[in-house]
């Protein structure tokens, strides 16, 4: 047997998770990942502004953000679903390029809508362990996730990916010619 012909071969995707599922998981996954985290972090240090057990009124505020980080994570959220109605493929690299809704002005709508998510929970508990926590996670994600996936969707896309990489910046503004 002829091994070459099968090392070039793309090993299958995993089927689809229906639609309905997709959003079960979007629903309860999101809180989890970005509102028991959090909680559970912030047990790591002392609450700020926080009397007897409770926020204090500066803290309240936090969830402000905390709900526009959420709005954004929807909205960033929305294309994948519209754009897979087969059902979602958990892969990192998508088999379709978004260029609609917030990917019109952000390659990275999702992670930038994390930012005030968190931020809100920084301000929310008053915690020096998730501000370190954020801290470390935007250099793993802005130096090594980021990159990555954007190799992986140059690799999938090609001149497609390329052209939308040099019209929508990666983050906000203006694209850097």
């Amino acid at each position: 047997m002829n091994n070459a012909k099968h090392e070039n071969e793309k090993p299958p995707s995993a089927p689809p998770l229906p639609r309905w599922l997709g959003a079960i998981w979007c629903g309860a996954g999101i809180p989890l990942a970005h509102g028991l985290l959090p909680w559970a972090l912030s047990l790591l240090s002392v609450h700020h502004g926080w009397l007897a057990h409770h926020p204090g009124a500066w803290n309240w505020l936090g969830l402000i953000f905390v709900a526009m980080g959420l709005a954004g994570v929807v909205w960033g959220l929305v294309p994948h679903f519209t754009a897979a109605p087969q059902g979602w493929q958990f892969e990192l690299t998508p088999q379709y390029l978004l260029r609609r809704g917030p990917y019109r002005f952000s390659r990275n709508p999702i992670y930038l809508a994390y930012g005030p998510l968190w931020l809100g929970w920084i301000v929310f508990y008053g915690s020096a362990a998730l501000l370190l926590t954020c801290v470390v996670g935007w250099f793993f994600v802005n130096s090594v996730l980021i990159p990555s996936e954007e190799r992986k969707l140059e690799a999938r896309f090609g001149e497609a990916y390329r052209d939308y990489k040099r019209t929508v910046p990666r983050w906000l503004g203006r694209v850097r010619r």
